[in-house]
Order: C-alpha cells, then structure tokens, then sequence
C-alpha cells in the first residue's frame, strides 16, 4: 500500500462512520422518544466537538506532521458508535456525540493535510478523488446502516462498524506518508492569517457544505417523517447523494485539468442548487431522493476545490490556508445541521432544503477564487 492509497483508506473509513451516523439518528430519536428540536441539540454537540478538537489537532498538524495527528485521532474515534449506542439517556447521549465529533474533526484535519503533503510529494492533484473514497464509505455506512440497524439492533450494529474501522486502520496507517518537520526546523508560527484570501475560500467552502450536512443529518428524518418512508428507504437519501458524490469525485481531478477549477466549480454549484429544489418540492420519496443525489453530483466537487485553492495560496503556506478553510467548511457542515433542528419546528424540511438551493449562490459568486487549485492550465 503506497502512501496515495494508505491515506485514501482513511478517507474511506472515515466517510464510513460517518455513514453510519445517518440512519442512527432517527433511532436515536425513536429510543429516547425526543422531537425533532432535541435531536438538533444532539447534532450539534457533533458539531461543536468537531469545532473545538479540530484547532488542537490543526496545531499538532503544524508543529509535528499529519502523520502523527491523525493517527492519534484514528485510534480515538474508533470505538465512538459503540459508546453512543450504549449511552442510556439524553444526556450521555449528547455527551457522546460531543466526543465523537471531536475526535471525527481531528481526524478530518489531520488527513486533510496528509492529503496536501501527498499532493506536494507527486506534484499531481488527488483531492478530488481522496474525498471520492470518502463518499464511497459513506454511501456504504449509509445504505448499510438501516439493514443492519433493522436486522441485528443498534449495539451491533455499531460492533461491525468498529470492526471494519479497525481492520483498515491496522493496514493504512504505517503507510502514511510522514512529513513530519526535520530536527531543528524552525517552529510553524501558529497565528490566524492576515490575507483576506483563506477567509473567502473558506467561506466558499462554508456555503457548500452547509448543505452536503443537511442532507446528512436530516434526509433520513424528512423521508421518514414527512414522506412516510421505511427506515431502509429513509437511509437511501444521504446514501443516494454519497453515491453520486463518489462517482464524481472521482472524475473531480480529470475535469479539472480539463475545464479548469473555476468553471467546474461553477457548474457545480449550478446542478447542486437544481438538486435542492427537486428534494425541496418532491412531496414522495422517489423524486426526493432523485434531488439529493443530483445535488450530490453538484456538491461533489466543491469542497475538494476548495481545500486544494487554500493549499496554493501564493505567499501563503499550504498548511495555514488549509487549516482555516477546513475549518470553516466542516463548521458549515457541523454547526449548521443542528439549527435545522430547531428550523424544522416550525418550517417544513422541504422549505428548509429550497432555502438552502439559495446558499449556492455564494460559492457561485466567489467561483474566480478557485484559479488557484489548478495545478496546470485547463486545456484549450
């Protein structure tokens, strides 16, 4: 296994877990008997955990090498779903989910990074297709969890996981490319950047994983609750958009050589806002799910773009632009989720999903941003 393909295995399994956290969510709300508004508080503990681990592990990143981060944020985060599955109450609940995020977060930085080093080590863009191995897993955990969820119980549920998780571990990690800083190396200066450059990507990559959270979240909720749907259907939603997700990805990469970063981000967020409208207005599960996985097809590339411009920021190291575009794109993905929460009390998911097609035109506007993620120019 080549240090391309050991840090595309943790992009896999940790799109996996998070998979595997879709379908959980209305059988936590089933097991605890709490409203729509409750669960909001619990996705956002996911979110705020993230939030505030995802800097340590940002700090580790600079001052010791992604290697070493996210192999610690590995190992922590792997028992998570069976920690939330045996949590009694409420509360244990959240506090769980407080930890998981956390350490979710930590991993999704460190191998971000490690991404970044992999790219700079073979001089060629592999982002796209890292983040399809992410959608890959996380279409697996996705339309796998409901079955298993039905057919063995939460608890087990949660064990096969594990396992799973574990297993690629043991095989990927020693792979990694290392890129720790050499002895005597001058320390990384760990200050905020001053280029309102990052900050823009940033807030491109906000806008666009807004979304790509609120499917994740809340598809299986709106589905169920507001459709009818079984829970293995329910599942489908965010499964159809992973799904999508990952085969664009993978032809992320291609596409950009071709057309060029700004144009494809352009078309993205294009489709993206058209598969929001058709989730938004669908009032059966069929063409609901049909809308996610279009918006899956948009939102594919969005975020690889991102975090690829902010790793070529000129005049900026890879590592600071990364680190503040990561951070705002997962709180997006994070934070905002758990808001819909309280939303959908009052609006239906459905209006929540056609208001969110409007978000896109942020991303739309700041397209020319993207000119930096293009390792070569797009032919002509």
């Amino acid at each position: 296994m080549t240090m391309r393909w050991a840090v595309s295995a943790l992009f896999l399994v940790n799109g996996l877990l998070i998979g595997s956290w879709a379908p959980k969510i209305p059988v936590l709300m089933e097991r605890l008997g709490i409203t729509e508004a409750s669960a909001g508080v619990i996705v956002l503990g996911l979110g705020l955990g993230s939030l505030c681990v995802m800097p340590l592990f940002g700090a580790m990143v600079a001052r010791e090498g992604s290697a070493s981060a996210v192999r610690l944020a590995a190992w922590l985060v792997a028992p998570s779903m069976i920690w939330i599955s045996l949590a009694p109450g409420y509360w244990t609940v959240v506090a769980t989910v407080v930890l998981f995020g956390g350490m979710v977060g930590g991993m999704d930085v460190a191998m971000n990074a490690n991404a970044v080093a992999v790219e700079r080590a073979r001089g060629r863009a592999i982002m796209s297709s890292c983040h399809g191995f992410w959608s890959v897993g996380a279409f697996a955990g996705a339309a796998a969890g409901g079955w298993l969820i039905h057919r063995f119980g939460e608890l087990a549920h949660a064990v096969i996981i594990t396992m799973a998780f574990g297993v690629v571990l043991v095989g990927a990690l020693p792979r990694l490319l290392h890129d720790a800083p050499k002895a005597g190396a001058p320390k990384v200066p760990l200050r905020l950047p001053r280029s309102p450059m990052p900050w823009l990507i940033g807030l491109m990559a906000m806008a666009a994983m807004i979304p790509e959270g609120a499917i994740l979240d809340w598809a299986a909720v709106y589905l169920q609750r507001e459709m009818g749907a079984s829970l293995s259907v329910a599942g489908l939603g965010f499964a159809a958009c992973a799904g999508t997700m990952a085969v664009m990805r993978f032809l992320g990469d291609g596409l950009r050589r071709r057309f060029g970063a700004v144009a494809t981000l352009r078309v993205s967020a294009a489709v993206a806002m058209a598969g929001l409208v058709l989730a938004g207005v669908s009032t059966v599960p069929v063409p609901a799910i049909a809308g996610f996985a279009l918006a899956g097809v948009g939102v594919a590339n969005m975020v690889p773009i991102a975090f690829s411009a902010a790793g070529n920021v000129p005049g900026l190291g890879a590592g600071v632009g990364l680190s503040v575009v990561t951070m705002m794109g997962y709180s997006g993905i994070l934070l905002a989720p758990g808001s819909i929460g309280f939303l959908a009390e009052r609006l239906s998911l459905g209006t929540i999903y056609l208001g969110l097609a409007t978000l896109l035109l942020i991303p739309l506007a700041l397209a020319p941003l993207a000119r930096t993620a293009d390792f070569q120019p797009p032919d002509t």
